[in-house]
């Protein structure tokens, strides 16, 4: 009886602080003039689930521009200072290795895209600001790839090392290869020449995204159209991901959301966009979810259009409670079986989403007793 009791206290005081974590983070991050309200059990909290979700420095900056950073405990403008100077070592950082692979791929004649957060800040986009990136994602065609990997090798990156199985999954189902760190600096470099697994269910053709890619001023490098952007980043979140830690994506599609959407014939070129790309469901899911937990400025006839490629019942609803919960934020010394329990399930989802059955229940068979891998 008592150990039962222990569990029911110890249960309810995880989920009142789970409560308490998500109102604190969504409050910062919609309405950023509360945070002048926080207790300073509050921050303490906020500033523990804020630097764990990736979203300090982003918020950080955000409390900065509404004005209140001086109305914040000194304490706490502290952890802010610190988490900006960590997110500018980051930016500086992720320049120099881009540039560090421009310089090992210069006698290669082969287009470079640069992708996700590597793509974001040498794009100079306002989402950029404060956001942490810790490797440096690269699209090159397809044909191009022995070249570029043995490039790379030449020039001090080297492959993690894999089993045969691994090598084989990369390289024959995979839309990259297997990462390569570098042996000195530790940046870890992925050479994509797709955005999804050929095995996916969603296939978007990669000459459409290089069509409508845009070069960045003065160099070689090229990045997505701020259409094909976003849509990358919602089939990461919603398709290709784990939504572990998704809130940070969840607000880089808002923060883009808010940007490129005041460019006239956005909206309505994303749709289209998404239409010829195959990728509507994980735009809807993306605006949806961004509306629900952030209040992104979506127009109402847009919202309208893309609830045709919801998912019929029952799994609208069972995937709104999954990515409901695994979007929500939680105190990293607290965390719920919920929470952990959808987020295993969207994880699971995303492979089979990615590859049939024959090959998904093997692999992952393989991948839970898999040991971290290490550089050659």
């Amino acid at each position: 009886m008592a150990a039962n009791a222990g569990n029911a206290k110890k249960h309810f005081k995880g989920n009142r602080i789970a409560r308490r974590t998500a109102e604190l983070i969504f409050a910062a991050l919609r309405h950023p003039g509360r945070a002048a309200a926080f207790s300073a059990s509050d921050w303490d909290l906020f500033l523990r689930v804020a630097r764990n979700e990736g979203l300090l420095a982003r918020i950080a900056i955000q409390l900065d521009q509404a004005g209140i950073s001086a109305r914040i405990p000194a304490q706490a403008q502290d952890h802010m200072i610190a988490a900006r100077a960590v997110a500018r070592n980051h930016a500086r950082m992720i320049r120099w290795e881009v540039d560090r692979i421009q310089f090992a791929l210069r006698s290669i004649e082969t287009p470079i895209l640069l992708l996700k957060g590597a793509a974001y800040l040498l794009a100079v986009l306002p989402l950029a600001q404060g956001r942490l990136v810790s490797d440096v994602d690269i699209l090159v065609p397809e044909d191009s790839l022995p070249k570029v990997e043995a490039a790379l090798l030449d020039a001090g990156w080297a492959a993690l090392k894999l089993d045969p199985y691994d090598q084989r999954y990369y390289r024959r189902w995979m839309h990259e290869l297997p990462p390569l760190r570098h042996r000195t600096r530790g940046t870890i470099v992925d050479v994509h020449h797709r955005i999804l697994p050929q095995t996916s269910r969603l296939n978007p053709d990669p000459e459409l995204l290089w069509k409508n890619s845009t070069v960045i001023a003065d160099s070689r490098l090229r990045v997505l159209s701020p259409e094909d952007m976003l849509l990358h980043c919602a089939v990461h979140l919603f398709h290709d991901g784990d939504l572990n830690r998704g809130l940070r994506d969840l607000v880089d599609l808002h923060d883009m959301f808010e940007h490129f959407g005041t460019t006239p014939q956005f909206w309505s070129g994303l749709i289209r966009r998404a239409e010829l790309l195959g990728v509507v469901r994980p735009l809807f899911y993306a605006l949806k979810y961004t509306k629900k937990f952030l209040g992104t400025t979506i127009p109402t006839d847009v919202l309208t259009t893309v609830e045709s490629a919801a998912p019929p019942w029952p799994v609208k609803p069972l995937m709104n409670q999954l990515v409901s919960r695994a979007l929500t934020p939680e105190h990293p010394d607290h965390p719920t079986t919920m929470t952990a329990l959808a987020r295993w399930v969207l994880y699971v989802r995303s492979h089979y989403l990615r590859m049939p059955l024959r090959l998904l229940i093997p692999h992952l068979l393989r991948k839970s007793f898999r040991k971290t891998p290490q550089p050659a």
